[in-house]
């Protein structure tokens, strides 16, 4: 699981802010109780969902923010509700409650001043649940998608920024995937396999920390396909790149041992 300390961190800088998060961000989740709510004002409805949210109740307050959108739909106290509705299944960890508001405020009020924000929580919701490597990573790549839209919509807002530093994040982990992949191909002696997963690190997350790693097996394979001065080619981009990692020093001695005609030249 990625770290989710900046993401929550960033979430409570833009509730501190904006219009619409003026409601505090309880950790607790509850299961709601009876949700079959009596008639009420609007202001005192949302009130009473704005109170559990405060008080970290975040399932009832997200039942009683859609029940502001249900009793009282034509009103603009529903718009809130349907952002903080999402905003608490969030808080929640019901995510897929999360995305579903988020989506719904977003297809009846697509210009509205707060839809960066709505894209921005889906693109949480994806990125708060990023398994780790030895799992699929479809999650992992609905992550980047959303990223990257709030990226394309509002380049530049706060959203965009954080989700720029999320996005290094999520490549590093797909990257590592594939690193995974390559490792079991080469043990299992599959070269031409584990040469493609090696480069596409290489090609798709050069920037990323498995890159030096890519490099190396990169050699290593290129050399046991009997292709020796493709492995000097990127024995050469691994030396001016990262000349004093460890494994430019394993690559240097693997070609001294295998292709030494090759890697004097």
């Amino acid at each position: 699981m990625l770290a989710r300390s900046p993401a929550k961190l960033a979430l409570l800088a833009v509730a501190s802010t904006a219009m619409l998060f003026t409601a505090g961000c309880g950790g607790r989740g509850g299961k709601p109780r009876d949700t079959a709510f009596v008639a009420r004002d609007v202001e005192t409805l949302y009130g009473a969902a704005k109170d559990k949210l405060d008080g970290g109740n975040t399932l009832i307050a997200a039942a009683l923010f859609d029940e502001v959108e249900r009793q009282h739909p034509y009103s603009p106290w529903a718009r809130r509700a349907q952002l903080m509705s999402s905003f608490s299944y969030y808080v929640a960890k019901d995510y897929t409650k999360s995305i579903q508001s988020a989506q719904r405020f977003l297809s009846i009020h697509p210009g509205n001043r707060d839809a960066p924000y709505a894209y921005y929580l889906i693109a949480l919701c994806y990125y708060e649940q990023i398994s780790d490597v030895d799992r699929d990573q479809k999650i992992t790549q609905q992550a980047l998608t959303a990223l990257n839209e709030v990226i394309r919509r509002y380049p530049n807002t706060r959203y965009a920024a954080d989700a720029k530093i999320k996005i290094d994040l999520v490549n590093d982990h797909l990257a590592g995937k594939e690193m995974q992949i390559g490792r079991f191909y080469e043990r299992s002696g599959r070269w031409l396999a584990a040469s493609y997963r090696f480069r596409n690190v290489i090609d798709k997350y050069e920037t990323t920390s498995h890159a030096p790693e890519a490099l190396f097996r990169l050699v290593e394979t290129s050399l046991q396909l009997g292709m020796p001065e493709e492995a000097l080619k990127y024995a050469a981009v691994l030396g001016a790149n990262y000349p004093g990692s460890e494994w430019y020093d394993k690559a240097y001695k693997l070609m001294g041992k295998h292709a030494p005609g090759v890697a004097s030249k």
